[in-house]
């Protein structure tokens, strides 16, 4: 099993909505690495932590799971969606997600400022400085050590 945090803004779409939509498909993501982590690494069941970005509480608000393996994001073919891509086609989509299930919505957001002072996450690229990847693998141990925060 592998374990990621993927970043989302909550004002477009939030754990709250995950847990309401109880599934979703991770759908958008237009950076060539972020994509090959979706089509070549992620695997059904994989632990996710919802991280949400570019808002007041910046930080970690819940867990969703793998769901669904990697299959084109039909979004890049649709010319009405904010996702389009020209380049894209059907017998080369380019561009690929997977599909989420919610599994748990935190009490609370664990704070980017908690996660840096947490030692035991000093290696994670979500801490370093000018990290700006929606989607980064982490160890087992470092999602054991998130958890224990809350």
């Amino acid at each position: 099993m592998n374990y990621w945090i993927m970043k989302t803004e909550p004002d477009t779409f939030s754990i709250q909505d995950l847990e309401t939509q109880k599934t979703t498909d991770w759908e958008g993501v237009r950076n060539y690495q972020a994509r090959n982590f979706m089509r070549d690494q992620m695997k059904l069941n994989d632990q996710v932590l919802i991280y949400h970005s570019s808002c007041k509480n910046v930080g970690i608000a819940g867990i969703a799971k793998v769901c669904k393996e990697s299959h084109p994001d039909l979004s890049s073919l649709d010319k009405q969606s904010p996702y389009y891509d020209a380049k894209a086609t059907k017998e080369n989509p380019r561009w690929y997600m997977v599909s989420l299930e919610w599994i748990k919505t935190f009490p609370r957001i664990i704070t980017l400022a908690e996660l840096k002072e947490n030692t035991a996450l000093s290696n994670m690229q979500i801490t370093k400085k000018g990290n700006r990847l929606s989607i980064t693998p982490i160890s087992k141990l470092e999602y054991q050590s998130i958890l224990k925060m809350l």
